[in-house]
């Protein structure tokens, strides 16, 4: 890991990344492609060593509150997070000026902070976003191979229903001829459902391939499935988008599970739910009620 000053903290979407690269070593990550021109090696994490003064700064001169978010370009519980705690500092400054806060990962470790998270939804709102791709335990490991394994997260994300505390369930991406299958998607969703989810993210049962993040996946596809790599050269060839051949039953299967349930799954209104402030009463004018 290396340190750098950064000029600035929050995008015009009040997202932030307090860390830059990831050890994790998802090998799909859309984070890794050259677009995001990260000019150092993608596990040498880039460390803004003044992000909360800058956060601060930040949340002093708003006038009014809004949501804060982090975990967008790379998942902000990594293990150097135990020590340097930047984004346990960001809730505390959420906090004290009363700003909500959503935060993005696949790891458990985020239950370190549940003090914090459930403080913050007392006083306004906190949402917890938990990306979840398989529910075979050991595909996860070479999918997901530095982070905590699905079950782990499905722990967590009961461990913040039972604090009262929102979750929203990325799902995704779905990695064609690999977990794009009923069996796979419907043992996601049943874990949304045992974890009482407010929302899921969902993005046409596929995922995405470009300059960067192509050349690593294929790689650990050599790695792990012996043979795969050609089989989506043949079928994609350079596309960016890459749907599953199974897209149309997965998602009918997706929308039939999630209305059965009550969890919403229209990608506009989970994004709008995340992005809203919402002022609980507590925090309300003295004059009223």
């Amino acid at each position: 890991m290396h340190y750098v000053k950064a000029k600035g903290i929050l995008s015009s979407q009040n997202g932030m990344n307090l860390y830059r690269g990831c050890v994790h070593g998802c090998i799909y990550c859309d984070s890794r492609s050259r677009c995001y021109q990260m000019d150092h090696d993608f596990e040498d994490v880039e460390i803004k060593e003044n992000a909360l003064a800058l956060l601060e700064d930040a949340l002093r001169r708003r006038r009014k509150p809004c949501m804060i978010g982090t975990g967008g370009m790379s998942d902000p519980y990594m293990p150097l997070e135990e020590k340097l705690g930047y984004v346990r500092g960001a809730m505390e400054l959420a906090l004290r000026y009363g700003f909500g806060f959503t935060v993005q990962t696949k790891s458990a470790r985020i239950l370190r902070d549940l003090d914090l998270i459930r403080e913050l939804n007392e006083r306004t709102k906190c949402v917890v976003q938990m990306t979840l791709t398989t529910c075979d335990e050991a595909l996860c490991r070479k999918l997901e191979p530095n982070v905590s394994t699905t079950r782990e997260r499905v722990e967590a994300l009961l461990r913040l229903r039972e604090a009262g505390v929102p979750t929203v369930v990325w799902l995704c991406p779905v990695l064609p001829f690999i977990n794009d299958s009923a069996e796979n998607i419907s043992g996601i969703l049943d874990y949304c459902i045992e974890a009482g989810v407010y929302g899921i993210i969902s993005f046409s049962m596929g995922m995405t391939l470009r300059e960067g993040n192509r050349e690593y996946y294929y790689a650990q596809l050599d790695r792990h499935f012996p043979g795969l790599k050609e089989r989506y050269i043949r079928t994609y060839g350079d596309r960016y988008e890459v749907v599953s051949p199974n897209s149309r039953p997965l998602t009918d299967l997706f929308l039939r599970k999630c209305e059965e349930n009550g969890i919403v799954h229209d990608r506009d209104e989970v994004f709008a739910y995340l992005h809203t402030f919402e002022e609980k009463q507590s925090q309300l004018s003295l004059f009223g009620e």
